[in-house]
């Protein structure tokens, strides 16, 4: 505790100064996400409190950062359109996926797994980030120019047709579903047909015009429509916000742009009163627990999207601790990965269940919180702190932002995200893939199927598809490298070792010895199973010589089992120097020892393999 208020006025400049750099991102986070202004506003209070207090990076600022709006954006999407597209009764559904996550994280912590969120490859984190800028830009766009498809009744209209089909194809559903669906008597029918007025056709347009229009391959597909529709005060407030955002950076970086762009634009459109698109309404009072993720909890509605929890968590576990590295380098000091997740996942999970946005440690955050002053976790519950003040005292003032000037902050926030330091290297890259006639950069390929696929079809697919490439072109790369250094190869081109320098001459066509010169293992199993072909039919004796095999994995413990199997159908005589315990352990486990080859032909030395065969002299069993 003492150390907690060591440093009480950095730590007060510092959280102050974060709070207020996150004000306009919690803002736009939460419009961008889909659940209003109000949902980002929670998430950043929550988060950035509760992360701070049981986490293990003292300076980290957390909150709602670009990937997770991103990757919540499609789980808001998929679950309203599950509901019909009415978000108040989806809800639930989506603020339990959140919780999820959140205690997923948590348990990451408890299991001690935080060290191994390093192994996740470079290629597939640069492709998502740059994918998550794309992301934003694009969708951005509609609300940049002014053009909201639930709006736009020639694009509604279009849809009619398909809504009162949809409705019609409902009510038969539930008559079929009560068993009141007979072909003599559609009375029941035509009766609940008149349900389908004009308005609730009017709502379903809506929803299937809004849905048409969701996403990246949405926003490009009705781009023409809002570039004929354009609305020029809501671009040159979008401009204007991104050139104050840009251009203020180079008289000063003390004051946050994005915070001056804020509230110079928004200030000149209200007291100008310029007829502009405000954001929805922050709800006044103190944040109320969203009880109904419990009360009306549906497993079968959450069941598909346990793998995008799980996808929420482990993104907002490695954006985390990325931010912990940088703070880290900063601070010259060491953060505790575990306890990290375990903050981070409370954080989340409380935010939850107020109907905040998970959120994860937000690096730009964090830097502003130590040039601040901010030295330990105090600096980021003063910063939880004081969004809160600004929503309890604020708020009505926060509902009058012009929704184009959040707009203007993703859309910077989107350029900002994206790895231009991967983007800028894939000239360089060894070009260590082949496809046909073209050379190609494995790391490249990696990256742009991952941007690619996270852009216009879907971010938790694209990670997954991603990290199986690399996992794939890694293990290939080392077996290729594995093989190259054990000299699985020919018979004929084996080089004696010292000790067998003296090999009796009478043996060279009866006996024989093979080398393995590291692991056996699935990426270099196909060399060595061409031994029992290599062998001459004159021979008696393979002498396997192992010591230098450490490792065997199953698919060369097979391939080692077939090997011998040949051999001894042949009538060849095996005789193992120098087995290690792994390798042994596992022969053991099959039957090869003592099945294929017997105790007494297991020898410790060279020496003492060639005195047994002196001693046996073997001949070939017939």
């Amino acid at each position: 505790m003492k150390h907690l208020f060591s440093n009480l006025k950095g730590n007060l400049f510092g959280g102050v100064t974060a709070g207020i750099v996150a004000l306009p991102l919690a803002l736009a986070f939460g419009v961008s996400s889909g659940l209003g202004p109000s949902a980002g506003l929670y998430g950043a209070i929550f988060i950035s409190f509760f992360a701070a207090l049981f986490g293990g990076t003292p300076t980290q600022i957390s909150g709602p950062t670009a990937p997770m709006t991103a990757v919540s954006m499609v789980v808001i999407a998929g679950i309203v359109a599950a509901y019909d597209g009415i978000l108040d009764q989806a809800l639930p559904a989506i603020l339990m996926v959140f919780l999820l996550a959140g205690l997923m994280q948590v348990l990451l912590g408890v299991l001690r797994l935080g060290m191994y969120i390093r192994y996740i490859p470079y290629p597939v984190i640069s492709g998502f980030m740059t994918a998550i800028g794309l992301i934003i830009i694009i969708t951005q766009l509609l609300p940049a120019l002014g053009y909201y498809p639930k709006e736009d009744a020639g694009f509604i209209d279009l849809f009619k047709p398909q809504a009162e089909e949809l409705l019609l194809e409902n009510i038969l559903e539930e008559e079929a579903g009560e068993g009141i669906l007979v072909l003599e008597d559609f009375k029941e029918t035509i009766e609940r047909s008149g349900e389908i007025t004009s308005e609730a056709i009017l709502k379903e347009a809506q929803t299937l015009a809004g849905s048409e229009a969701s996403g990246v391959i949405g926003a490009i597909r009705v781009l023409p429509r809002a570039l004929e529709r354009l609305n020029w005060i809501e671009l040159i407030l979008t401009l204007a916000t991104i050139l104050i955002i840009y251009g203020f950076k180079r008289i000063t970086r003390v004051v946050p742009s994005t915070l001056v762009a804020l509230l110079a634009v928004s200030g000149v459109a209200y007291f100008f009163n310029i007829e502009y698109r405000p954001i929805e309404t922050i709800p006044q009072g103190l944040p109320i627990p969203e009880f109904r993720i419990f009360t009306n909890f549906d497993l079968q509605t959450l069941t598909p999207y346990l793998f995008t929890a799980f996808t929420l968590a482990l993104l907002g576990a490695i954006d985390s601790l990325l931010t912990s590295v940088v703070a880290d380098n900063m601070t010259k000091t060491r953060h505790e990965p575990n306890r990290e997740l375990i903050g981070q996942g409370i954080g989340n999970s409380i935010a939850a269940l107020f109907g905040g946005l998970p959120g994860a440690g937000a690096t730009i955050r964090t830097v502003v919180n130590i040039n601040a002053g901010g030295t330990s976790r105090l600096s980021g519950m003063i910063s939880g702190v004081l969004l809160l003040f600004i929503l309890l005292a604020l708020g009505p003032v926060a509902s009058q932002i012009p929704a184009a000037v959040l707009a203007g902050i993703l859309i910077t926030v989107g350029i900002s995200v994206m790895d231009y330091r991967g983007l800028k290297a894939i000239p360089s890259l060894p070009r260590n893939l082949r496809f046909g006639p073209v050379r190609i950069s494995a790391d490249v390929v990696i990256m742009l199927v991952v941007m690619v696929l996270a852009t216009v079809w879907n971010l938790v697919y694209a990670v997954g598809i991603g990290l199986i490439i690399a996992s794939l072109i890694f293990m290939k790369a080392i077996g290729d490298l594995t093989s190259k250094r054990s000299e699985v190869r020919a018979l004929e081109k084996e080089k004696a070792w010292p000790d067998e320098q003296q090999f009796p001459k009478s043996f060279e066509d009866k006996v024989f010895i093979k080398h393995l010169n590291g692991p056996l293992f699935f990426g270099n199993t196909s060399g060595f199973q061409q031994l029992s072909l290599q062998i001459p039919p004159s021979a008696h004796t393979v002498i396997l010589r192992l010591g230098r095999m450490q490792y065997m994995d199953q698919s060369g413990l097979y391939s080692m089992e077939e090997v011998l199997q040949g051999l001894v159908l042949k009538g060849v005589t095996i005789l193992f120097v120098n087995l290690l315990e792994q390798p042994r352990y596992l022969m053991e486990g099959i039957d090869i020892i003592p099945e294929l080859v017997p105790e007494d032909q297991i020898f410790e030395s060279f020496s003492a393999c060639m005195q047994w065969i002196r001693e046996n002299n073997p001949v070939p069993k017939s």
